[in-house]
């Protein structure tokens, strides 16, 4: 894929300082770039690769003006980072949404309906009643059962698999591995000290613009529906728990565990290694630091929290200020014992 610099900067609203007719074939690094290549420069720190950098072209921000000699074509954005980002996304459209066409062999189950400029990889598996709607990726060996919706320009990579009767939006992206409606931990003790399974019998919405990481899992609700707001990012291996609510446009980081019917509010930002307990809600805005055990509800929205149980991020630097002088502070309470004693044997205290 081919495109002139030209092309480029009218994708991002930008302006050409150069030669606008040059051919961009691909994306790089400033300091790795080569003939053909576009980069960015976003961070003042990487600006001495600009003077010797190889690529094509760079984009830069407003109100950028170079020190040195360019042999470089610059297009200029309001922000670089937010462009670079923004054609990325675009190159990533282009590559993902490129297949096409049905694959042998594959499994399409009765009463299902395709939308068009589907692609369907080898050895898949779509079961009976679904609906899968237009421009929908779906690479080998994942597995779709039965009464499942699929939006719009969703991709679902290798090795998905989605329980019946789940929803997932529009222009969803759900990685390797990922699991879509299991069942909820749900288990009755039992007088004789085994336990009853407790059936689940709901299932899981991913509204639109969702984004699920590899080897993640959403378990189904007990009854009714867990679901992931419209927006929301869920990195890899991540445990969503049944009932569970997450809000539009929160993010969740690798290996954290949410317990079941707990409500996480919208653009939340929750570090990785959380454990977040069962039926519990946190308020909109809450900032989670890593590896913090949020025990109980967070009702104050836009709040920061950390530890285990987590509490307010400022007393919690506070505390680890304090906790790092403890051996000190030891020190200096020996050392005042023992003259407290002295004062004692010499019968200046009593």
């Amino acid at each position: 894929m081919k495109f002139t610099v030209k092309q480029i900067a009218h994708l991002l609203n930008g302006e050409v300082r150069g030669d606008d007719s040059l051919i961009i074939s691909q994306l790089s690094k400033i300091e790795e770039g080569s003939q053909g290549d576009i980069s960015f420069l976003a961070n003042a720190k990487y600006e001495s690769f600009l003077y010797t950098t190889n690529a094509t072209a760079v984009i830069v921000s407003q109100g950028f003006e170079p020190k040195k000699k360019l042999s470089t074509t610059l297009i200029i954005v309001k922000n670089a980072y937010i462009a670079f980002t923004q054609l990325l996304e675009e190159y990533q459209k282009i590559l993902n949404f490129s297949k096409k066409g049905i694959e042998q062999p594959v499994f399409v189950g009765e009463n299902t309906t395709i939308g068009e400029e589907i692609y369907q990889g080898a050895f898949s598996y779509i079961g009976k009643n679904c609906k899968i709607g237009t421009n929908v990726k779906i690479y080998p060996q994942v597995y779709i059962s039965d009464n499942v919706s699929i939006g719009d320009n969703t991709i679902l990579y290798a090795g998905v698999k989605v329980y019946e009767n789940c929803i997932i939006g529009n222009y969803c992206v759900i990685h390797s591995g990922a699991v879509i409606g299991s069942d909820g931990f749900g288990f009755a003790p039992q007088a004789d000290g085994t336990y009853k399974t407790i059936p689940q019998l709901g299932n899981v919405i991913l509204e639109n613009n969702v984004s699920i990481g590899s080897n993640s899992t959403i378990d189904c609700a007990t009854m009714g529906s867990t679901i992931i707001r419209e927006g929301a990012k869920i990195d890899n291996l991540v445990q969503i728990a049944h009932n569970v609510e997450i809000g539009q446009n929160t993010v969740i980081a690798a290996q954290t565990g949410v317990a079941g019917s707990t409500k996480i509010g919208k653009n939340c930002v929750i570090a990785g290694q959380v454990g977040v307990n069962g039926h519990i809600a946190i308020a909109d805005g809450t900032k989670v630091g890593g590896q913090a055990g949020v025990t109980k509800s967070v009702r104050k929205e836009g709040i920061s929290i950390n530890g285990t149980p987590a509490f307010d991020l400022n007393d919690y630097l506070r505390s680890m200020s304090i906790l790092r002088k403890l051996p000190a502070l030891e020190k200096q309470v020996r050392a005042l014992e023992t003259q407290v004693e002295e004062l004692i044997n010499q019968g200046v205290l009593a």
